[in-house]
């Protein structure tokens, strides 16, 4: 039924959601006060924002900061309100990515329920840890996991702050 109500419509209800959605925006966009780089910028960072709020379980990565300049030198050169809407919504369309998730993450959340299954039956037999009997199983199996996927997440940002602050420094 879809198909058939998407070549009646003349194109996909996609299709028509995300004309309707960059529309939106960029009313929104240009309704804020942008006089330099650094308020554009913030413009661009609100209409992500708004983006990752909206959608749950979703979030888009913010481009970097020369994609940013290199839109906002475009869009002050535009001559008309066509061409400075064109550029947005080519700008958006091709720097609007989702975030995905990195397989190292992946891999953690995949390998940790059985990894902290058999870390609790092997620590059950040891008298010091004899403790970890009185937690069930339906407990201590998410919160490893969690902590887990936690700790990836926070080593990777950390990782990632090295390289970024080594980037800037060199």
């Amino acid at each position: 039924m879809g198909l058939f109500m998407s070549f009646m419509g003349g194109g996909s209800v996609y299709t028509k959601m995300i004309d309707i959605v960059t529309g939106t925006l960029y009313d929104e966009f240009v309704k804020k006060k942008m006089k330099n780089p650094d308020d554009f910028s913030v413009a661009v960072l609100d209409i992500f924002n708004a983006f990752n709020s909206a959608l749950p379980g979703k979030h888009y990565v913010v481009p970097d900061r020369e994609r940013v300049k290199e839109l906002y030198r475009k869009w002050t050169n535009a001559k008309d309100e066509r061409e400075r809407k064109d550029c947005f919504v080519e700008f958006m369309m091709k720097n609007v990515n989702l975030n995905k998730i990195d397989h190292v993450t992946m891999i953690t959340g995949i390998v940790t329920p059985p990894a902290a299954m058999a870390a609790k039956r092997a620590g059950e037999g040891v008298p010091q840890l004899k403790m970890i009997k009185s937690i069930p199983d339906v407990l201590f199996v998410p919160s490893a996991t969690v902590l887990a996927l936690f700790s990836v997440k926070i080593t990777r940002r950390t990782l990632m702050g090295k390289q970024a602050s080594s980037k800037l420094s060199s």
